[in-house]
């Protein structure tokens, strides 16, 4: 009988539905050199040549051929390989880094650690000869950040050299800024039972600390939401999350909805959701998505379906701070 999919014994993780997103991973790791080594690493005089500079090289093929060593890893094409050796004389010890990049669907965490194992051992097999009691320890991720989850910190955390050179990059916040969330459905309005799609995006508001002053569930139509945005914005709400009513059916008019009260529209926020979508599906692409400004407040109109509800917020909250900032006169920056 043959094996099924699911009967396997190994299989890679399938990232097929995932969507590409720049990536980064930074990891490190020791090399323990002792009296005798240790200067001679530095000093650059061991006989075999050079250890700094070939631990920079293996670093680089290490990085670059993980999915080799690791049969389940996914091959990446990197955009970005940096090894960094750095001299610890209190320890007398040899810190490795290597910084892995690149857009992908999946991260680099393993090929930062691939690159910076290749470089600790090629200082070993160097430094062997004139020290043969040498050590390897505390290699780890140091952070990686990107996909929906955003940045991951090690616990041992990080120094503050560390932190002022590779700069690890979370998600802008909405720290206290007022929200609202809104699901647009004729059904949902009478039994909010099956509303899934508004708890996703209430969540996902929350995640970047947003202050959620309004979670409510309206019939789909044009007036009961071009009503309730107009009184949101006259209530300092800076931004609105729909979800539902931007399909094709007779009674999708959210983006008309949106339309009646906009005082400018963002083309380019609900492109950039349909387009990062189509790596989902498809049918992004009959999504009528809308972004306007109606006042101070962004609105923002995403599909009902949760799936699509929570591919839009992790889609578009990375711009979420800077549009608002944009709207307050606060520049490009």
């Amino acid at each position: 009988m043959q094996d099924t999919p699911d009967q396997a014994a190994f299989h890679m993780a399938d990232i097929r539905d995932k969507r590409s997103t720049r990536r980064r991973a930074v990891a490190i790791g020791e090399l323990y050199a002792g009296p005798v080594a240790y200067p001679l690493i530095v000093e650059r005089r061991l006989p075999k040549g050079d250890a700094l500079v070939m631990a920079e090289v293996a670093g680089l093929q290490g990085a670059k051929h993980a999915s080799m060593l690791m049969p389940l890893c996914h091959p990446l094409p990197l955009e970005l390989v940096r090894i960094r050796c750095v001299a610890i004389p209190e320890r007398q010890a040899i810190r490795v880094y290597c910084e892995c990049a690149t857009e992908a669907r999946t991260g680099v965490e393993m090929e930062a650690l691939a690159g910076a194992s290749a470089a600790l051992l090629t200082l070993y097999d160097l430094s062997k000869p004139v020290e043969p009691a040498l050590g390897i320890g505390g290699v780890r991720l140091l952070f990686k950040e990107g996909g929906k989850s955003g940045l991951w910190l090690h616990p041992d955390g990080m120094s503050e050299q560390e932190r002022a050179l590779y700069r690890p990059r979370d998600l802008a916040r909405l720290d206290g800024v007022a929200c609202a969330v809104i699901t647009l459905s004729d059904s949902a309005s009478v039994d909010p039972a099956p509303d899934r799609s508004g708890p996703l995006v209430l969540e996902g508001l929350k995640r970047l600390g947003a202050s959620v002053d309004a979670m409510e569930i309206l019939p789909d139509g044009i007036d009961p939401l071009a009503t309730r945005l107009r009184a949101l914005a006259d209530a300092g709400i800076r931004l609105c999350v729909c979800t539902g009513g931007t399909g094709l059916g007779p009674r999708d008019l959210t983006p008309e909805a949106l339309h009646a009260v906009a005082d400018r529209t963002v083309p380019g926020l609900a492109e950039m959701f349909r387009s990062l979508s189509s790596q989902h599906t498809p049918l992004s692409w009959l999504s009528r998505a809308e972004v306007v400004q109606v006042g101070s407040m962004l609105v923002v109109a995403l599909p009902g379906s949760p799936r699509a509800a929570k591919q839009g917020m992790d889609i578009l909250s990375p711009v979420f701070a800077h549009a608002l900032a944009m709207i307050d006169g606060q520049g490009h920056a």
